[in-house]
């Protein structure tokens, strides 16, 4: 294993350039994820990162139950603080704490959770390289020597080898554009990091707020980590001026308005449509590259971490596979996995969006007020069920939710996958 930085040899001994089994493109949480997964099964893996590492990501950072069923055995997670207490109010208003005598989720800072995740996965045998901005990926034309090859171009021009790749590269992904995702949802996300003394710190420590906002769909969040607060908003792309406007009133009636941020910054995310492909050939995508997060809350590590894991088991099925049919039929089975599993808790979130923007204050009234929303908030953050799962078997969420967004829930597939061979779900 070559150090961080180092180039990757590439040219064996009899000149024949190195054709690695897997590489992975991003070593965010999906990367580290997939690079791990296929490193473990004992395939030769290169993960691929253009900046250096640790780097900052905006991000709540928030570790919920499915995030850390995820993990890789042996993972401690670097936590800041755990959640025992949630604050709500409706736009400032109508402010109630609620509170849970076990943890509901732990909050971590991205920089060092990335940095051991990858440290992770360089320990299952994966190669690191960081400073390396993929430009394209291809799998057809002079720089691939036959079919079963993957063409990994590097900003520069060198050109690396693979029997498979996984796009883990966020939101703005040049593998998703590559295979040809699509989004029908993208919002924007404003983030602060704010220093505080230790009086404010204390008056936070185990509890966050989460407060409905002022545009269809929106909310903030003040997450605390130690000596710092994480506070955000999220709103849907257009509403660029009213989301900034959203977090600097935010900011200010928390009276944090005097505390000079260290960071400040903004995100796009981008959630899948319910027919846009998670393969390519011999690519797959995984994370944020594939438009993969709740719709509702956009919470993200989660579906990067299980999707990432997903894509480095097939990513080596497909490094495996012989000719074309079988590397069809490994990346149907990859879309049959994220789809029965992800799909479905995406396609409820998706419901829940749309109830939420036409009422947030009965959300906000069920959540402060009735038991049993209260109590699957908790069993949802502490991963002992799932949104989809909620819905399916409690009818008094199916109806509340029918009630105010009568639309069906997706089958999560695709036109062409709909008539695939049955082999390529059973094989």
């Amino acid at each position: 294993m070559s150090g961080e930085n180092s180039s990757a040899d590439d040219v064996q001994a009899d000149g024949v350039q190195q054709v690695w089994d897997v590489v992975v493109v991003g070593a965010g949480p999906a990367g580290a994820s997939a690079a791990y997964a296929a490193a473990v099964a004992g395939r030769r893996v290169l993960l691929l990162e253009k900046a250096e590492l640790p780097r900052y990501k905006t991000c709540g950072g928030g570790i919920i139950g499915p995030s850390r069923d995820a993990l890789p055995p042996g993972f401690e997670l670097p936590l800041k603080d755990r959640v025992h207490a949630v604050t709500f109010s409706n736009n400032g208003r109508f402010t109630r704490t609620r509170r849970s005598k076990q943890m509901m989720f732990g909050l971590i800072n991205r920089p060092e959770f990335d940095q051991q995740l990858v440290e992770h996965a360089q320990k299952a045998g994966a190669e690191l390289r960081t400073g390396a901005a993929v430009q394209r990926v291809e799998q057809h034309g002079s720089a691939v020597p036959d079919r079963r090859t993957v063409a990994v171009v590097l900003q520069g021009g060198e050109t690396l080898l693979a029997r498979a790749v996984v796009g883990a590269d966020g939101s703005a992904s040049r593998i998703g554009a590559h295979v040809g995702v699509k989004v029908d949802q993208v919002d924007l996300g404003l983030e602060a990091e704010i220093p505080v003394p230790e009086t404010v710190a204390e008056d936070w420590k185990g509890r966050v707020l989460i407060d409905w906002g002022p545009m269809p769909g929106s909310y903030g969040w003040v997450f605390p980590k130690e000596d710092t607060l994480t506070v955000g908003v999220i709103s849907a792309r257009g509403e660029g001026a009213a989301t900034k406007r959203y977090l600097e009133d935010f900011i200010a009636r928390l009276g944090l308005a005097g505390f000079e941020p260290s960071i400040s910054s903004g995100h796009l995310t981008r959630c899948r449509a319910d027919d846009s492909p998670l393969s390519r050939g011999r690519v797959l995508v995984c994370g944020d590259a594939a438009g993969l997060l709740e719709p509702w809350t956009r919470e993200g590590i989660s579906f990067a971490l299980r999707s990432g894991r997903l894509a480095g088991e097939w990513a080596v099925r497909i490094a495996e596979a012989h000719d074309a049919v079988d590397t069809r039929r490994q990346a149907l089975n990859y879309a049959f996995a994220i789809k029965s599993g992800l799909g479905v808790e995406m396609s409820v979130g998706k419901r829940m969006l749309a109830a939420f923007e036409r009422r947030p204050g009965l959300f906000h009234a069920a959540l402060t007020g009735f038991r049993p929303a209260w109590r699957a908030f908790k069993e949802i953050t502490q991963g002992r069920t799932t949104l989809g799962e909620l819905i399916r078997s409690h009818p008094l969420a199916q109806r509340a939710l029918t009630a105010f967004d009568p639309r069906p829930a997706a089958t999560e597939n695709t036109p062409d996958e709909d008539t695939a061979d049955e082999d390529a779900v059973t094989s």
